[in-house]
């Protein structure tokens, strides 16, 4: 099996260091396209109990670990982007990520977990192209397709 040279590693904070409530969090708008490894317990550590695994989401692996206390949280510095193939893509993910975190500009947004994403189309090189379409990106906290396209 190819190992991948370079996984990132995403550290979340939950109840009891619980890694399954964000794995089902997770699963719940990605569906069968995530794919996770087994659990493995930590133990304590000096962050409280701590669990870890490898999860693979449309074919990219992520290490992923939580721990009872917050060591580092999530912040704009890193994010992950979802290149959507329509905008009923576009809005299941932004819905599902706002739902319980919040709302930014420019297609991004924060999960429940605080994690950054940018929620936008596959052509979304081909829209900038359109007149006026800084503007229209600017205005947008949800990026809608349409609107580039008046």
């Amino acid at each position: 099996m190819k190992q991948d040279k370079i996984i990132p590693s995403l550290w979340f904070c939950t109840p009891n260091g619980n890694l399954t409530e964000v794995i089902d969090y997770y699963k719940t708008v990605f569906g069968e396209a995530l794919q996770e490894g087994s659990i493995i317990p930590l133990g304590k550590t000096p962050s409280g109990n701590a669990e870890m695994c490898e999860i693979t989401i449309f074919s990219q692996k992520y290490s992923v670990m939580s721990t009872e206390q917050e060591h580092h949280s999530f912040n704009d510095a890193l994010s992950l982007s979802i290149n959507c193939k329509d905008q009923d893509e576009i809005d299941k993910f932004w819905n599902y990520f706002t739902k319980d975190g919040e709302a930014s500009q420019c297609g991004w947004c924060i999960d429940k977990y605080g994690v950054r994403w940018q929620v936008i189309p596959e052509n979304l090189g081909e829209l900038m192209q359109k007149p006026n379409a800084f503007d229209v990106m600017m205005r947008q906290t949800k990026i809608v397709i349409d609107e580039y396209l008046q």
